[in-house]
């Protein structure tokens, strides 16, 4: 699995040559994510190729929440009418560098933030984890691992109930 750790100004530098193919996950990562870091607005993780020491990828996680009234009715029984929204997790971005295409770290960049995610469930409310595509690529990819797309909306979520199977021991 990749390691990941968090986005410290060690990483500053590196930054600056990370290119994805994305214009706006390129530019977040160059310009604005230590800064959102630094502000608490979300939590930025890189994983760092330990041979040439540059950013392969990065994922962003944040608190967010659902409309109720956007959640699937077949999930949206199970839960209190009384709340106007549902507490989740924000996989706000992910992104690999190109340069590391290949190596399933999309994947694993993934698992480790629904890791991160469920971990953060035990101790905070959240229903579920959330991203919002960039583009179809980006929807095909979360739809692989099992998201599903909110109605009347381009947000997917992931139930937590399902990332948690991932994790806990049998």
């Amino acid at each position: 699995m990749a390691t990941t750790v968090i986005l410290s100004h060690d990483h500053r530098i590196l930054t600056s040559g990370f290119n994805c193919g994305k214009f706006l996950l390129d530019t977040y990562i160059k310009t604005q994510a230590s800064q959102d870091v630094k502000r608490k607005l979300s939590a930025c993780f890189v994983s760092v190729d330990h041979v040439s020491g540059l950013i392969q990828g990065y994922y962003t996680l944040s608190n967010n929440s659902i409309p109720l009234g956007l959640i699937p009715e077949n999930y949206r029984r199970k839960l209190p009418h009384s709340y106007n929204s549902i507490p989740a997790t924000l996989l706000g971005r992910l992104a690999i560098d190109i340069r590391f295409r290949g190596l399933c770290l999309g994947k694993m960049l993934l698992i480790d933030a629904l890791s991160r995610s469920y971990e953060i469930s035990k101790s905070v409310g959240s229903f579920a984890v959330v991203v919002d595509p960039l583009d179809d690529e980006a929807e095909r990819f979360y739809t692989k691992f099992g998201f599903i797309l909110l109605p009347d909306s381009h947000k997917m979520f992931l139930p937590m109930k399902t990332v948690g199977k991932l994790f806990d021991e049998k």
